[in-house]
């Protein structure tokens, strides 16, 4: 049973789906996921859609919504801000705790690329958090710009786009919108799997926040609660190195899986390598039910 919900966030109403799975019986709670969809996508594409059912399919409750400005939910729109995304996971996460078929105290985060870059720094400074799943994520906001940008020249022009951008902030006081493939590569053969309406301009704003954050320096934090770190071993938009770096911050118990028939869109890919890998671990680190 799918249930469209709103919640609250720094005064935006943001919209979500709920997914009961089958079988709950009247007044039984359940361990739930809250799954973060991409960089400027929404909860309706593959990111959200596949990995809430997965989810639900086990057991689970599973939450997806849209964050501010993305979506259905409230918003400047395209104003992605990493800190401010947190500040959404977190509200949803009292959100989720506060309906009956939830155990409060049992709530996963899951995230996809930008999605999962926000979940694991959720996980380390938001205690509620019981564990923490990852998909093609990122640790140092910088470290990934700096690969996703090879070479000198492409370095330079990536970094000349942010110093005129803040030359004619300054200049005008207005914000300076940029290109989504100016600031996140992606390969032409691979820009279809983007979700349908996502967003493709996106203020300068939004690329310093992300040179800024740095999942690696709170990912420690979520340890002794379990860390789930997936990559493709060849990923074609966000480094693989950056799911190693985040496995060498993080504490135990952290599982890192480079998995080599997938690209960047893991979940696009309906991979039954990932489905199994996902549902062992849970059933080991946080199953959907209370044990006996």
């Amino acid at each position: 049973m799918e249930e469209n919900v709103t919640f609250q966030s720094a005064g935006h109403t943001l919209a979500g789906v709920l997914q009961i799975p089958d079988g709950l019986k009247p007044g039984e709670r359940r361990a739930a996921v809250i799954v973060l969809h991409g960089f400027g996508g929404t909860m309706a594409g593959p990111g959200g859609n596949n990995p809430g059912q997965l989810f639900c399919d086990m057991g689970y409750v599973a939450f997806r919504f849209d964050f501010r400005g993305c979506g259905q939910s409230e918003g400047e729109r395209g104003r992605i801000i990493c800190l401010e995304e947190v500040e959404d996971a977190r509200n949803a996460l009292s959100y989720l705790a506060g309906r009956p078929e939830v155990v409060s105290t049992r709530i996963a985060l899951m995230g996809e690329s930008f999605g999962a870059a926000v979940a694991v720094y959720a996980g380390g400074v938001e205690e509620r958090v019981a564990a923490v799943l990852s998909s093609g994520g990122w640790g140092d906001g910088e470290k990934k710009f700096r690969r996703q940008h090879p070479g000198g020249e492409a370095w330079a022009r990536f970094t000349r786009m942010i110093e005129e951008g803040r030359n004619e902030r300054a200049r005008t006081g207005k914000t300076v919108m940029v290109p989504r493939y100016d600031v996140v590569p992606i390969p032409a053969a691979m820009r279809g799997l983007l979700p349908a309406g996502s967003i493709m301009e996106f203020p300068l704003e939004t690329v310093e926040s992300m040179m800024a954050f740095r999942a690696n320096e709170v990912v420690d934090r979520i340890a002794p609660r379990p860390l789930l770190l997936l990559h493709s071993a060849k990923d074609s938009v966000t480094p693989t190195e950056q799911s190693i770096d985040l496995f060498r911050h993080a504490g135990q118990p952290t599982d890192l899986h480079l998995i080599a028939d997938v690209d960047h869109f893991m979940f696009t890919h309906q991979s039954p390598l990932v489905a199994g890998l996902i549902r062992n671990w849970l059933d080991r680190h946080f199953p959907a039910r209370p044990a006996a």
